[in-house]
């Protein structure tokens, strides 16, 4: 066979303000790979097939000298996140061919990996789209259950107050939230996603852009449980709006992601005067603790339906810049996926 074109999609620039595409990141298709040929070296060669765009792949657009919880792109370099593969060839025992794979792929069509140990096999005996798998079935699913197991503490009748609800993590929290007795209260980005928002069971649910945080907190608080995915003003409102002792989950900040001009919380007083429990958390460091049951349970759970998603597609890698930028500015409707092959 004769080698075929193998785009991927590179870390150009550095930005001020919002990634901007073609500038930020390009799309470069100036390599080839020899599929039959390529020499694995006890590796294994995989195709990609989807892969995830997430809100923290900002805070990777950074000059590499600092430090972070997650390593920065490397200018010149393809892009990578979480994504499903499927391998072509395989010299390594660990995957064979014709296996899907899960873990942290390049923005690219076609790589040879050689550490088994950074991908999870994927059985899949639910039959779910492989898209779910860097969704509600990926990271971001792991980021909500994970997180609302070991700190919620969630009580019957208590009131959770959930952000950006109608992407993939949100959405997942005001569920696991619902199903544990609480009261609701969830904002979104457009009268579109509140709606999305309201067919998973959010008792109170409001476009943020049109009505306060404030007044509606005001209204259906105090609030027990606060998860944060856009800090800023929303944040220093749900200080305002807690209970003594409540608990808050500090997930992401995408408020701040863009911006110089970082929003001074002016109420911080309230931490200590109402004794508030703050986790702030990356996902990775609770896999130990809930990987394995996470597979166990979210597969069946989503397959069944009992756990509903939103999944918004992107086709081609060379329309991850766009992909990337949507994702920054919230104009995704719901979790956001580039698909670069079919199975």
């Amino acid at each position: 066979m004769a080698p075929v074109k193998n785009g991927r999609h590179i870390f150009k620039e550095i930005p001020t303000g919002f990634p901007e595409p073609g500038k930020t990141t390009v799309y470069d298709e100036s390599e080839t790979i020899d599929l039959e040929k390529a020499p694995l070296n006890g590796g294994f060669l995989v195709k990609t097939l989807v892969l995830s765009i997430d809100p923290y792949m900002r805070g990777r657009m950074r000059d590499p000298t600092i430090e972070s919880y997650a390593p920065p792109y490397l200018i010149g370099e393809p892009l990578n996140n979480f994504g499903v593969g499927k391998v072509l060839r395989s010299e390594n025992p660990a995957f064979k061919a014709g296996d899907h794979i899960y873990g942290m792929l390049p923005f690219q069509e076609y790589f040879i990996a050689q550490n088994p140990k950074e991908y999870r096999l994927l059985e899949n005996k639910e039959g779910l789209p492989w898209s779910v798998y860097v969704g509600v079935c990926g990271m971001p699913g792991q980021t909500a259950y994970y997180a609302w197991k070991e700190w919620s503490d969630a009580k019957k009748g208590e009131v959770a107050f959930v952000t950006a609800a109608s992407g993939p993590v949100g959405a997942t929290v005001v569920q696991l939230a619902k199903g544990d007795g609480c009261k609701v209260i969830a904002s979104a980005g457009s009268d579109e996603k509140v709606a999305f928002v309201n067919s998973l069971g959010a008792d109170v649910t409001f476009n943020y852009k049109t009505v306060p945080t404030r007044k509606v907190l005001q209204k259906e608080g105090p609030i027990n449980i606060y998860w944060d995915n856009v800090g800023g003003e929303t944040l220093e409102a749900a200080i305002d709006a807690a209970e003594t002792h409540s608990r808050f989950i500090e997930c992401g900040m995408i408020s701040q992601y863009n911006t110089q001009d970082q929003y001074p919380i002016k109420n911080l007083i309230y931490v200590v005067a109402k004794q508030l429990k703050i986790y702030g958390f990356i996902v990775f460091t609770l896999h130990a603790k809930y990987e394995e049951q996470f597979y166990k349970e979210m597969p069946r759970r989503v397959a069944a339906g009992e756990i509903k998603y939103q999944e918004d597609f992107t086709h081609g890698l060379d329309k991850v810049g766009e992909a990337i930028l949507d994702v920054q500015t919230g104009k995704n409707k719901g979790k956001k996926v580039i698909i670069v092959a079919n199975d």
